[in-house]
């Protein structure tokens, strides 16, 4: 059953528990009124247990069952509404509040982000199309590597020749040592591509791991595709320590800053990039093409306003550190991708 499938049946469940059961409990609310704590039995003298935190009142309607399952699933109440506009206006102000511990109006970092990735994921599943190759797009990729890989393997000889009849004339070869080399080079990355696409084994990477999903993705691509995109869902969260140690380069050594500052930030930093690829995958899936494409100048310009206001460095240095957090980002998830191709290739 489809996401949209289990939303739609708990509300109508949720909206037919109230139809059937209006009045459970002990008041017309749903609602008990109790004088104790009803966990610990402590006197209560507000609207939460002072001693273990529990709500005053505790309801008890079949309507209220499905409420607090839409709440604790999919986390939808007011504290989101006030970060995400904060998110999205004035990152560098919601994370350097929720460090100095004013964080009754959001949401935690971590719980964000697992529901970012959740929508993140949703959005893609449901709208990425298969990739589909068509019957002729094999034969003339093939066809088109063939005969580069012969062009290439021409020009290497003729090198090769050309070398053999300096040394026999006593003459220097440095220079021709160099286009040998690319020439070598080259064939052999034309070599590695034919194999890939006839399906055959590409040679040792020197990686055990990446060796063995490469030779799955070979094999069976649909399975490691599917198998990554279950992993890259469930371990999204290790993007948060992976990430960390890029930012802390930035501050080296500060005394104002520390690991959980740093923490606080990559967390809500995610949120925010894995929210705007589901957009993205949304306007592509609209034929918006050209919005979705200019959604990538959002990133740095994300990162220059969260490191103004989280950190509260000058432009010119938020500029700088921004530009080089970027890069770190895309070098921070392209070993998290590796990790996870090796992973999804290796079972």
């Amino acid at each position: 059953m489809s996401d949209g499938n289990i939303l739609t049946d708990a509300v109508g469940a949720g909206l037919a528990a109230r139809a059937i059961e209006p009045h459970a409990g002990e008041s017309t609310d749903g609602h008990t009124h109790e004088s104790c704590c009803l966990n610990c039995g402590t006197a209560l003298v507000g609207s939460h247990c002072h001693a273990c935190g529990q709500a005053a009142h505790v309801h008890r309607t079949l309507g209220a069952f499905f409420h607090d399952l839409l709440h604790g699933v999919f986390h939808f109440e007011g504290k989101v509404w006030n970060t995400l506009p904060e998110l999205v206006l004035r990152p560098g102000k919601l994370t350097r509040e929720y460090i100095e511990g004013r964080r009754a109006r959001y949401v935690s970092p971590l719980a964000l982000l697992l529901f970012s990735v959740f929508v993140m994921f949703a959005a893609v599943e449901n709208t990425a199309g298969e990739f589909k190759v068509q019957p002729d797009a094999k034969i003339k990729i093939e066809a088109t590597t063939g005969k580069g890989l012969a062009e290439a393997q021409n020009e290497l000889t003729a090198l090769r020749a050309k070398r053999k009849q300096q040394i026999a004339k006593g003459q220097d070869t440095d220079a021709l040592d160099d286009q040998i080399d690319s020439a070598e080079n080259a064939v052999e990355v034309m070599e590695r591509a034919r194999s890939a696409i006839k399906g055959e084994k590409v040679a040792s990477t020197g990686y055990t791991l990446l060796d063995e999903a490469i030779d799955a993705g070979q094999k069976n691509p649909k399975l490691v595709v599917y198998k990554m995109q279950s992993y890259a869902y469930k371990y999204s969260w290790a993007l948060v320590p992976m990430s960390v140690p890029f930012l802390w380069l930035l501050f080296p050594f500060s005394r104002r800053f520390h690991l959980y500052d740093h923490t606080v930030f990559v967390t809500y930093s995610l949120s925010f990039m894995t929210l705007l690829l589901a957009m993205a995958s949304v306007l592509e899936a609209l034929g918006a093409q050209g919005a979705a494409a200019a959604l990538a100048l959002v990133p740095p310009v994300h990162m220059y306003r969260q490191l103004r206001g989280a950190y509260g460095c000058s432009r010119i240095g938020a500029f700088l550190r921004a530009g080089v957090l970027a890069l770190m980002a895309i070098i921070a998830l392209a070993l998290f991708l590796v990790a996870v191709a090796a992973k999804a290739g290796a079972e």
